[in-house]
């Protein structure tokens, strides 16, 4: 699994700053659920071949013992627990406050790596402006400007140092699905896992070297071998408690990164959340297949299960590629459909795209309806490759692509997703511009 890069120290030193540098402004989720505060970010960035989690914490108060801020406090201690590495971000115009201290001193006294930054020294003399921040003993002070992004790949190199590179797409191909379940606390995820684990004799063990309980299962099921991924840990109903079945968003994300599939649960008796469409749109978002369950759909009449449909309809509307399923994981009804729809999400996650296919369904998109004009040049698409899997990625190449709108995008994403069946993974489309040689002349 990915690295966990925690980010902490006081407020207004840039750590939302440093944040979005580090996530390339992707959206963050805001971990919106009862137990985490309402200020905590969570977005995944890479740096070289190096993908990682980071975590953008509230401002951090060690001591505080009231209210809001003792609440911040105890969150951003369990994020400093569970990351791999802790980016600790001071002030570098404002120097050394009894604050940074008290927090040096907590963040001494545990057993997890620690990078101190320094921020806001564009236009300083960085050994001036470092020298005392040694007095937290935290090994040598990194000098950043997280607005600027300088020193910024230099520290989070060393964060990174000693985890591997992501594997290539082509080494993933050859694996067995893995399907990671997600959802909010009490929506049937362990039932569902139970259910799947408990038919036609599977093998189930836990893999050894998995990080913070996240555990890894294999198991089979018909004449198919599949590897889940549970966030919550697989355990015997005696003895789930419910301190176990809190939401973990770090370990929720660090699952949806390791996965080729994920599998959506929601809980059918309950209103969608906000929590719900900010988990499936980080699922989009990191490329992953999907499927959608919607759990404990026995027990509701009619009137309610079409309730249920139009509000789910309308909240994920951006998930348009996503198989939807009805199911009951308590009475096992619909499992063998939503293991259909994972096995098409995987094979189209994966699939291998020839290049005279892909060029030719562009030529019939562009003959049915050719880009807008831009001014007097109309964008002139040629021909398209594939450029990755897991999500599959298209790269088409031509003339004043730039310009294309992101409407003609997504008409050309249907194109090829319908051509090519590509149900129940992200398609992208990425635009190649062709360098006109006499641009400068």
């Amino acid at each position: 699994m990915k690295p966990t890069i925690a980010l902490v120290g006081r407020a207004n030193v840039g750590k939302s700053t440093l944040f979005n540098r580090l996530t390339r402004s992707r959206d963050a989720i805001v971990a919106d659920v009862p137990g985490l505060t309402r200020d905590r970010h969570y977005g995944h960035g890479k740096m070289g071949r190096k993908g990682f989690l980071a975590i953008d914490t509230g401002g951090f108060e060690p001591k505080s013992r009231e209210g809001i801020k003792q609440e911040m406090a105890r969150q951003t201690e369990q994020a400093i627990h569970e990351a791999d590495r802790i980016i600790f971000v001071v002030d570098g115009r404002e120097g050394i406050t009894p604050l940074d201290k008290d927090i040096a001193q907590l963040l001494r006294r545990i057993n997890r790596p620690v990078l101190l930054a320094v921020n806001k020294v564009e236009g300083m003399d960085r050994g001036v402006v470092t020298a005392d921040f040694h007095e937290l003993g935290l090994g040598e002070p990194h000098p950043i400007s997280a607005a600027h992004g300088e020193g910024v790949r230099s520290l989070v190199d060393e964060a990174l140092e000693e985890f591997p590179e992501d594997p290539e797409d082509e080494d993933e191909a050859d694996r067995i699905p893995r399907v990671a379940i997600a959802g909010r606390p009490n929506v049937g995820k362990s039932t569902l896992i139970n259910a799947l684990l408990g038919e036609e004799r599977v093998i189930a063990f836990d893999q050894p070297g998995t990080t913070r309980d996240a555990i890894e299962i294999e198991f089979e099921r018909g004449d198919k071998k599949y590897q889940l991924i549970d966030t919550a840990g697989v355990r015997r109903k005696g003895r789930v408690f419910e301190a176990i079945e809190k939401f973990s968003v770090i370990k929720t994300l660090q699952a949806i990164e390791a996965a080729n599939v994920v599998i959506l649960v929601l809980d059918a008796q309950q209103d969608v959340a906000d929590q719900d469409a900010h988990l499936a749109g980080f699922i989009k978002e990191s490329g992953r297949a999907l499927v959608v369950a919607v759990n404990k759909w026995d027990g509701m009449d009619a009137y309610d299960r079409e309730q249920c449909k139009i509000a789910i309809e309308r909240r994920f509307k951006f998930l348009d590629f996503a198989s939807f399923h009805y199911i009951s994981a308590k009475e096992g009804k619909g499992l063998d459909s939503v293991m259909r729809s994972v096995d098409k999400a995987y094979a189209a996650a994966m699939a291998k795209l020839p290049t005279p296919q892909l060029t030719r369904v562009l030529i019939d998109a562009v003959a049915r309806q050719t880009p807008p004009r831009h001014g007097i040049f109309r964008p002139k698409p040629r021909y398209a490759h594939q450029g990755g899997m897991n999500p599959p990625l298209i790269v088409i190449h031509g003339n004043a692509l730039n310009h294309i709108p992101d409407s003609y995008r997504r008409y050309l994403e249907h194109c090829f997703r319908d051509h090519f069946h590509l149900q129940g993974t992200p398609l992208r489309v990425q635009f190649n511009v062709s360098h006109n040689p006499y641009a400068d002349d």
